[in-house]
């Protein structure tokens, strides 16, 4: 399930640090603390950056709107249910000089998914994780290089395999995986002296470090089930720290969803 929270703003132009993921897995992580117990170490899932109208400033992003939105998925829908339930029961938040209160929440309908499907960055993603070195992980790598590809495939099979969800069968037939950036966009980027890529701070295992990240438009070939787990999990190292959030490339998000009661879906669970 993918879901889109919305959030009121009360203080228009405060500002949140340009890359505020980390704040974001914080609120998640002290949010998880008062759900069910067997949630609390549930990391199948990933969410954005803050939505809404902004302005890049020397502090950071400003936001000038009313609402501001933040899209979060996860296989499980039980576990957003509890984590909304936590959320909700807070009348006000803090989110780096933003002061939020929680509104509403729609849901995202399930997309058609292909062996091939053309996806947009919405969170920065990480193809070399912590089983490397962490001086490779800050080391830029071409997205046209096929070691680019190979760390998102082994990243995703260990994730899949990891998760439960699927048997040593299944894993054994999504071989089928490749990455084609989308090379347009990528040669303009450069032609303007714009970045795609920038080094992130995060934290594992109670540390932090630094990422490098990468936000582009690609086309990935791979299983249909590969695409719907990239889709609802995120793509890449650090999925549950704010990186790897997908979405769908040329298409309107106006009309792709519903109001979502989580309250009548926990009733009902």
């Amino acid at each position: 399930m993918r879901i889109r929270i919305i959030f009121n703003l009360h203080n228009r132009g405060s500002y949140v640090p340009f890359h505020h993921q980390f704040l974001l897995s914080d609120l998640i992580a002290n949010l998880k603390m008062e759900i069910p117990v067997e949630f609390q170490k549930y990391n199948l899932y990933c969410f954005s950056g803050l939505k809404g109208q902004t302005k890049v400033g020397k502090s950071g992003l400003h936001f000038f709107s009313n609402k501001v939105t933040l899209v979060m998925s996860s296989p499980s829908d039980a576990f957003l249910n509890h984590l909304l339930k936590a959320l909700f029961k807070r009348t006000q938040l803090e989110i780096g000089r933003l002061e939020l209160t929680p509104e509403s929440v729609e849901r995202e309908f399930e997309p058609e998914l292909s062996d091939s499907v053309k996806f947009v960055c919405i969170s920065p993603l990480v193809p070399c994780g912590p089983n490397v070195d962490a001086d490779i992980e800050k080391e830029f790598l071409s997205p046209f290089d096929d070691s680019f590809s190979d760390f998102l495939y082994e990243s995703t099979m260990v994730r899949m395999e990891s998760s439960g969800m699927f048997t040593p069968k299944d894993i054994e037939g999504f071989f089928k995986f490749q990455i084609v950036p989308d090379k347009v966009y990528l040669t303009r980027m450069q032609e303007n002296s714009k970045k795609f890529s920038r080094v992130y701070a995060t934290d594992h295992d109670g540390y932090r470090k630094e990422v490098r990240g990468y936000t582009f438009p690609f086309t990935l070939y791979a299983d249909p089930a590969v695409e719907k787990f990239i889709f609802h999990c995120g793509f890449g190292e650090y999925a549950d720290k704010g990186f790897g959030m997908v979405d769908l490339a040329n298409t309107n998000p106006i009309g792709r969803a519903e109001v979502y009661d989580f309250e009548k879906a926990l009733a009902g669970s």
